[in-house]
């Protein structure tokens, strides 16, 4: 008899451990990980109530948000920076947990580093006190950001309660366009669908669009899910899944890893699983995609013109009025030849060693316009080694890119990478909202990185397809 669960509620009934009257399940979890901004609090709660952490070896923490990446030397010259560094190396150390720091070799943004270590695996429940936690779905995980009392919940006691989301899938189907990059995939479903779209609801991506897509790109989809309002965001395990994990550090060995690999498998929802809504596009409708708005659901192809409120439903047009008038564009206008001041390539959606590749081939001979300052920050110690030993370091130096260390930098700014007053920066990060990169009036362009490079080269938004058509014909 075939089992008609999708994988999110198989891994959600195999972790459950009891349901409460009102509704929410307790639910085991598999792997938590930590940082450095939303852990602090959480240990002072454990120590006022006097408690340990009940699986410290399920507990891993790493730093990424306050981290400079200009340069780390300690101690750092932003001393809540510092104080928060010296909290999590305390809490770390008194309460046994494992901590990936800057000497450490493996340190890294925190969805970065917990799927190269191969933390991150197929069926686990997997918690995080940062928003884009959705990212490890691409596993085949149940993957969730949570708040800071939760993290001190999930230190406490290895559960935490939640409400099951429904699940709708969502299915793309056929090859992507020239110059279309997963990037472009979530922004155009999330324009699709809304940011409020997948509120209570688990997104399962589907599709040959999605088969075809390496572990990277599904990571920047699943990364996004939060975008669109779904509690998280997940890809069915294939042998992609069970070939990316074979060897990595966490990862089980030997036969224990093909016992694993088999179980992953069997994980994936079936041909005829049951959802409780599914929506479908084709992949030959997405083009690159820009956001042109305060909201990552404000965005349009590369190619096309901007909203005119006139046009839009009347309860959205005051919205789309003010996003217009922050970002200093006008309707009806394209945003093809907008200038930029900032290029900013990195974050947890587009750092890792296949981004970093795509946006040097982009640039490869060229260099950065004058009016703009441009940022490459890889999302791990091991990206970056990795990234300078195939030279693409020495390609974005030439071009005129800063190198920097890992970190998250300016996708949010909570360190000294900001942006300044009205400047408008091209970014390869997930929120484009007000102040999201530092300056209260700042304004955010999110594209793809290889979207970013061009600009950067061009000194305005510029669509990828026709500047690889008059680099090659150069």
């Amino acid at each position: 008899m075939s089992d008609k669960r999708n994988l999110f509620n198989k891994i959600w009934d195999l972790h459950s451990v009891r349901t409460l009257s009102g509704g929410q399940t307790q639910l085991m979890i598999g792997l938590h990980l930590i940082h450095e901004v939303t852990s602090p609090q959480a240990f002072e709660i454990l120590r006022d109530r006097g408690l340990k952490v009940a699986f410290p070896d399920r507990t891993i923490a790493t730093v990424d948000h306050i981290v400079p990446t200009d340069t780390q030397q300690r101690p750092f010259l932003d001393t809540l920076a510092e104080d928060m560094m010296v909290a999590i190396e305390k809490n770390c150390r008194d309460f046994g947990v494992r901590l990936l720091d800057l000497s450490d070799g493996r340190q890294g943004i925190v969805h970065v580093v917990g799927p190269e270590q191969g933390l991150t695996q197929p069926g686990m429940t997997i918690v995080c006190g940062d928003s884009h936690t959705s990212t490890h779905g691409a596993f085949g995980s149940i993957a969730i950001g949570i708040g800071t009392s939760n993290v001190a919940e999930v230190l406490a006691t290895q559960t935490m309660f939640l409400n099951r989301p429904k699940v709708r899938r969502v299915v793309i189907n056929g090859e992507l366009p020239p110059g279309v990059y997963a990037k472009d995939v979530i922004l155009y479903i999330i324009q699709q669908l809304g940011v409020q779209g997948g509120v209570g609801y688990a997104y399962e991506f589907a599709g040959t669009t999605f088969d075809a897509m390496t572990m990277e790109e599904r990571m920047t989809v699943c990364n996004m899910s939060i975008e669109g309002g779904a509690r998280c965001g997940y890809i069915n395990p294939d042998q992609k899944t069970v070939e990316y994990l074979r060897g990595k550090p966490f990862s089980p060995a030997g036969e224990e890893f093909e016992r694993a690999a088999k179980w992953w498998l069997s994980l994936a929802s079936s041909d005829d699983a049951e959802f409780d809504d599914v929506v479908t596009f084709n992949a030959a409708d997405i083009e690159p995609t820009v956001t042109w708005g305060i909201t990552p659901a404000q965005s349009i192809g590369v190619s096309q013109s901007l909203p005119r409120v006139a046009d839009i439903p009347s309860g959205e047009q005051v919205l789309i009025g003010e996003a217009l008038e922050f970002m200093g564009l006008q309707e009806g206008k394209p945003l093809l030849g907008t200038p930029i001041d900032v290029a900013f390539i990195g974050s947890c959606t587009n750092s890792r060693i296949s981004d970093l590749r795509e946006a040097a081939r982009v640039v490869r001979g060229h260099r950065v316009a004058e009016n703009v300052k441009a940022i490459v920050v890889p999302g791990s110690q091991l990206v970056r080694r990795q990234a300078m030993e195939e030279g693409l370091d020495r390609i974005f130096s030439d071009a005129g890119f800063e190198w920097r260390e890992a970190g998250c930098s300016m996708c949010l700014a909570m360190n000294p990478d900001k942006l300044q007053g009205r400047q408008l920066c091209a970014s390869s990060s997930n929120r484009n909202f007000k102040g999201r990169q530092g300056s209260p009036t700042g304004r955010t362009l999110l594209m793809s990185p290889a979207m970013v490079a061009a600009a950067a080269i061009n000194g305005h938004v510029t669509d990828i397809r026709e500047f690889e058509t008059v680099a090659a014909a150069d």
